[in-house]
């Protein structure tokens, strides 16, 4: 039986600077997983065009002209809530990230990182996670988890396979990512993370790469 291959993930992107543009293209052509639907240099052609062809990742910088990223993450909130957002930007500032986290972007990538880190919070985010870029992880998620009565258990026993995974899950990789680096099954992937993230009693990701930063798992990455 010949097997079908798995539907590529649409993308669009939108930047204002053409040699950005034509960067990233370049970089995502190679992903055999992903397909461009489309691009913009504006905000609101970004808008328009993201609803029309309705794609499941959109690649937003940040400062567009004509409605800036924050403006056009909060409009596709409400017109196409099935695009997940991610934000490409050269702000290092937490306050940028927590006012996009509240409108609903899901991913943070700085344009210095563009790399093979976008191609991993692109499927990251396709898959339901968020995706912060690790240089920024640290001042990004303090103040929004370890709240009072969000912090995980000091006494907390985890395996060294469930720090191996979380800790990879923190920066992004997604299950079957995981699976392939680890040499795992993506169900035995799925049962770490849930044993893991069960003992620290955390519920999203956000929490996981707080307590990841905490633990110093993120650095030398």
């Amino acid at each position: 039986m010949t097997e079908v291959p798995e539907p590529k993930l649409r993308v669009f992107l939108a930047d204002d600077h053409p040699l950005v543009l034509d960067g990233i293209r370049s970089l995502l052509k190679d992903d055999p997983g992903l397909e461009i639907v489309g691009e913009a240099r504006d905000g609101r052609a970004a808008l328009r065009m993201t609803i029309e062809l309705k794609p499941d990742v959109i690649v937003l910088d940040l400062s567009m002209p004509g409605m800036n990223g924050v403006d056009v993450t909060r409009r596709l909130r409400c017109e196409c809530p099935a695009c997940k957002v991610i934000i490409l930007t050269v702000h290092e500032d937490r306050s940028y990230f927590r006012k996009l986290i509240e409108v609903g972007a899901v991913g943070y990538v700085l344009k210095r990182s563009v790399s093979d880190d976008l191609r991993r919070a692109i499927h990251s985010v396709a898959e339901g996670g968020i995706y912060l870029d690790p240089a920024i992880a640290g001042k990004a998620i303090d103040g929004l988890v370890n709240r009072p009565g969000e912090a995980a258990d000091p006494g907390v026993d985890l395996s060294e396979r469930e720090i191996e995974v979380l800790r990879l899950a923190a920066l992004g990789y997604s299950n079957k990512e995981l699976a392939t680096r680890l040499t795992l099954s993506v169900k035995s992937v799925e049962t770490y993370k849930a044993r893991g993230m069960d003992k620290l009693g955390f519920h999203s990701r956000v929490q996981l790469v707080g307590y990841a930063v905490a633990e110093g798992w993120l650095k030398d990455v």
